[in-house]
């Protein structure tokens, strides 16, 4: 059995595990008793009981399965001095090879563990994140003049496009059908959620050097009207950031270079870091009227008539249209976290250093400029009580606003936007009542052998830290 680990929660849990049809929260008895932590090896196990609310147990090791009469089970008043006898059901003497065994009470030990949490969960209300709909995301940048993108890098180029033509962001798959004859920048198709996406390569597209595919490649699938009928999965080296921009740093593509073919699909250059960050965006329309897009349109056509048996692997995560969550999922350590993609204001890289303000609360782990506003960051690793790490280029800040509050969050790295199927989302387990505010669903992909924490953007900060917050960047 495999366990996620939970944060910012009681000392006493191991995480969430991820068992067919369930995810219960796993407990360590040697920390429920105040016994010293030992490291896991081949003997240790979960007992799993379920007394309404099914946990697992992490124990040494099982000894052995006995069978005992009513008649055998001794009264635990016995030893009530040195043990809280309110946790024993009885004592076993001199049975199976054993000088004594005591009988927990399990049930109590699931209630005592997760009494409070369910009153707190009765009090809570039942209000789901929402996902990222087509007039949601309009709404980021009606009536203003912001662009809203997601940038990518190819061969060294960063790349941008609208994040309403985005769909999703996904990882290349293990399996890429490749496709005889098809034209050179259509290098085949994938499966997503039952339906056939083809794949085009920018790099070849553009003429650029071609390289092998590997884990940091990822796939932004775009679409030309927002529906799924009309989708190419576009392969790019990285996805960089989530960018919010002023229309004013925005200039046409030069005249004299709108007129090479080669590039009419870039209709404009952004300018950011005074001019010497150059980010070329890429219309969604003018990509579409690529002969490339056209040809791996026409590549799913032929596949879909001749034999849609071609591809028989089903995506975890099928649904019924509408029926998707959108979320974006990042890493810490090993962990997966998921957060609404509509909740996302930006995502940006993390500066080689941060400016740390004189007494600013203790949880800040300093301040950026982010294009003339001063945003304050948190480092998620600490503030989940993991090891730190030390900054590398796979880190990213993603920005939230928190009650009015803007704050910026560090994570190991965003791995994928991803449209997560609610069949597959349940309620989290009763865990502490500070993870059970923060965590309050869990995406469940038994098939990848995922399990996606998903986060309640509005409790990443307590309601004094927001106050804290304020009053240290007025």
């Amino acid at each position: 059995m495999t366990t996620t680990n939970s944060h910012g929660g009681d000392s006493t849990l191991e995480g969430l595990s991820n068992l067919p049809g369930l995810v219960l929260p796993v407990i360590s008895l040697r920390r429920l008793f105040r016994f010293p932590d030992r490291a896991h090896d081949d003997a240790t196990r979960a007992l799993v009981i379920d007394f309404g609310s099914p946990a697992g147990f992490v124990v040494d090791r099982v000894a052995s399965v006995i069978t005992v009469e009513l008649d055998q089970i001794e009264s635990a008043t016995a030893i009530q001095a040195t043990i809280d006898s309110d946790l024993l059901l009885g004592v076993i003497k001199n049975i199976g090879g054993h000088t004594m065994v005591m009988i927990l009470d399990f049930a109590r030990l699931i209630q005592n563990e997760f009494a409070s949490l369910a009153r707190n969960r009765e009090q809570a209300t039942t209000a789901t994140s929402g996902a990222l709909t087509g007039e949601t995301a309009k709404g980021v940048s009606k009536g203003s003049d912001e662009l809203q993108l997601v940038s990518f890098v190819v061969a060294g180029q960063e790349y941008a496009i609208d994040i309403e033509r985005v769909q999703e962001i996904v990882q290349v798959p293990e399996q890429i059908i490749h496709v005889p004859k098809a034209a050179a920048h259509v290098i085949g198709v994938m499966t997503l959620r039952q339906r056939l996406l083809p794949l085009v390569s920018l790099r070849r597209m553009f003429n650029l050097p071609v390289e092998a595919l590997g884990e940091h490649n990822r796939i932004v699938v775009i679409s030309l009207s927002g529906g799924d009928q009309l989708a190419v999965g576009v392969v790019t080296d990285t996805v960089n950031e989530v960018l919010r921009v002023s229309s004013s740093l925005v200039d046409t593509m030069p005249a004299l270079l709108a007129r090479d073919a080669d590039i009419a699909e870039i209709t404009d250059i952004c300018r950011l870091n005074d001019g010497k960050r150059l980010v070329s965006i890429i219309s969604a329309e003018k990509m579409f009227a690529h002969t490339a897009f056209r040809e791996a349109a026409a590549v799913v056509s032929e596949l879909q008539e001749g034999s849609e048996a071609a591809v028989t692997d089903k995506a975890e995560t099928q649904s019924p249209v509408g029926e998707d969550e959108q979320m974006v999922v990042f890493r810490l350590m090993k962990e997966e976290f998921g957060v609404p993609i509509g909740s996302v204001q930006e995502i940006v890289r993390v500066p080689e250093q941060l400016a740390h303000v004189p007494k600013a609360p203790e949880f800040i782990e300093g301040v950026i400029n982010l294009r003339g506003t001063v945003l304050p960051v948190v480092d998620q690793r600490r503030r989940f009580g993991l090891p730190p790490l030390e900054r590398n280029d796979r880190q990213r800040i993603m920005v939230f606003t928190i009650n009015g509050v803007r704050t910026g969050f560090i994570v190991d790295s965003v791995t994928e936007v991803l449209k997560i199927s609610r069949q597959v989302i349940e309620d989290a387990p009763n865990l502490s009542e500070e993870t059970s505010r923060l965590i309050r669903r869990v995406a469940n992909l038994q098939k990848q052998r995922r399990m996606i924490l998903l986060l309640d953007v509005d409790q990443l900060l307590a309601g004094g830290e927001v106050k804290a917050l304020e009053q240290a960047m007025a």
